[in-house]
């Protein structure tokens, strides 16, 4: 995909500049997206009831959407930009910050090929009062981005390095009670949820002055303690109690002159408290913490077998049950905690198996790409072209990416794509046959199939099918003349279970996540390539 020649089917990226009398650096900021690499792009300049010049310097670019509002401060702002914008990808800029040239190209590239991402974020470059001096910052990649917020901080840090997808900022605005650290309050809010991309490119410039909001400290210290302790009720192992605990005297210790985010923790809250917090929140995981913390008192218990998983539930706690006993505990329900599965706002189990198997076979997903989607996934994800009367031509680009709900695909050319995506959704087509060979029929010779279908299901209305790996090769023979299928299964017991009762990707430790056993198969994975 060439940025650098507009065309209406690229994804418009609404740059939102957000200013409180900085007039004076306003019209940089403004240059910097102007002069952009990524052409398909709108400028929405929200003034926060500034007295300067901001609005003369706004309103003398014609192309900018110029948005005057009474101070409410930053938070505000940038919703009032959310709501006043209509790109698919939104970028927030300070007015005294300004964006390297092919910021918006770099993250782009990312949200199209990842659209379950809520957001891509890169690296920055402080620049102080002379702008002689800078420091260039590259946050670390971190495998766990919940839990690195919650322990070291706000390690994204710079929000204009950021690339957020519209869909993820319907679930999260941004907090107006908040009059600072609003971007560490919302990195945390999705990365709980869903999943995000990183990179170290240079994306930004963030501009270090005396009336920065940045260098008053003492606010600085208590907004920060704010957003963290609104996540308390969110926590829910004891990782994430400790990671918290760690947080706090992080942030205290770099505000008051400390080492920048290498810090040790402090001592968890005592054994007292703690138990407490997990009778309220957290029942599944507050025996564990005995056994780690207080092994003495665990010992105590009649019930304890080093030899078994069996769990029983004491006094509102999750405990070890006898050998040769089944205790259910939390599972002792007839009703799933979330009966939504894919299509309700949680982060299912299954998607983790999608996302890795796609990550895997990234270097197929290229060229003219076409993702088949069910009716749910339509609705949820606005991250793709609609594939409606594209003809390709010569001049056609490189590399794009298409939607269609396989229902409405009867009307696809053949012989078009270089790579069809059908990840979790065959089962959900009647004839799935049918929506097989139609994905053999568009696919070019020589492109490839990536398709996921689960081996569990939750039997809705409009779930009709589940496979087995046998079918599925038997099935793909059939529709693949003369060319052997690449399958791979996941899961196990703890996890078919999870998924069944609706838990959440992030209630799942990877160790569980991972292990194998082909009896218990969660989802199935397959490759296959038209000759």
């Amino acid at each position: 995909m060439d940025p650098a020649s507009p065309k209406t089917s690229w994804p418009v990226v609404s740059v939102i500049i957000t200013s409180y009398n900085y007039g004076h650096f306003l019209a940089e900021a403004i240059e910097s997206v102007r002069q952009q690499t990524y052409l398909a792009r709108e400028i929405v300049v929200v003034d926060d009831g500034s007295t300067d010049n901001t609005r003369e310097v706004a309103t003398a670019y014609p192309e900018v959407v110029y948005v005057y509002q009474h101070n409410q401060g930053l938070s505000a702002a940038r919703n009032t930009g959310i709501r006043q914008s209509k790109g698919q990808y939104l970028v927030f800029l300070d007015a005294d910050d300004w964006l390297f040239p092919d910021a918006l190209a770099f993250n782009v590239s990312f949200l199209q090929h990842h659209p379950q991402a809520a957001f891509v974020s890169g690296a920055h470059t402080r620049v102080y009062a002379d702008e002689r001096e800078r420091e260039p910052i590259t946050p670390p990649v971190s495998p766990n981005p919940y839990y690195r917020l919650l322990s070291l901080g706000n390690y994204i840090a710079m929000i204009s390095a950021v690339m957020f997808a519209r869909w993820a900022l319907k679930k999260f605005e941004f907090d107006v009670t908040l009059r600072n650290c609003e971007d560490y309050d919302i990195y945390l809010n999705i990365t709980r949820h869903y999943p995000i991309l990183q990179h170290g490119h240079q994306l930004a410039a963030y501009r270090i002055h005396r009336a920065s909001m940045s260098t008053d400290t003492s606010q600085m210290l208590d907004g920060a303690l704010k957003v963290l302790n609104q996540q308390r009720q969110n926590l829910r192992s004891p990782l994430e109690i400790e990671a918290y605990t760690r947080g706090v005297h992080c942030w205290t210790t770099y505000f008051s002159g400390g080492t920048d985010f290498k810090l040790v923790a402090e001592e968890v809250p005592d054994y007292p408290a703690t138990m407490h917090f997990f009778r309220r929140y957290a029942p599944l995981t507050g025996w564990r913490y005995t056994l780690r913390h207080q092994p003495a008192v665990a010992a105590m218990s009649k019930h304890i077998s080093t030899a078994s998983d069996v769990w029983t539930c004491q006094g509102g706690m999750l405990a070890p049950g006898r050998v040769g006993k089944v205790a259910p505990g939390a599972f002792n329900r007839r009703l799933a905690f979330s009966p939504g599965f894919g299509c309700d706002p949680c982060w299912p189990i299954e998607r983790q198996y999608i996302a890795q198997f796609r990550q895997q076979e990234s270097a197929h997903i290229q060229g003219l790409v076409l993702e088949m989607q069910d009716f749910c996934q339509a609705q949820q994800e606005s991250g793709l072209a609609e594939f409606a009367a594209f003809t390709p031509t010569d001049d056609s680009p490189p590399e794009h990416w298409f939607k269609s709900q396989f229902s409405e695909a009867a009307n696809l050319p053949n012989n078009t794509f270089d790579c069809v995506l059908f990840t979790h959704s065959l089962h959900l087509a009647y004839d799935f046959r049918d929506a097989l060979q139609t994905c053999y029929r568009v696919l070019k010779p020589g492109g490839t199939l990536l398709l996921t279908v689960p081996g569990v299901g939750e039997w809705k209305d409009t779930w009709y099918w589940s496979f087995t790996p046998e079918a599925l090769l038997r099935l793909l023979a059939k529709v693949f003349p003369g060319v052997e299928a690449q399958l791979e299964s996941y899961g196990n017991v703890y996890v078919a279970a999870a998924y069944l009762y609706g838990l959440e990707l992030p209630e799942i430790s990877p160790e569980k996540l991972h292990h194998y056993d082909p009896e218990y198969q969660v989802l199935h994975t397959v490759k296959v390539v038209k000759s």
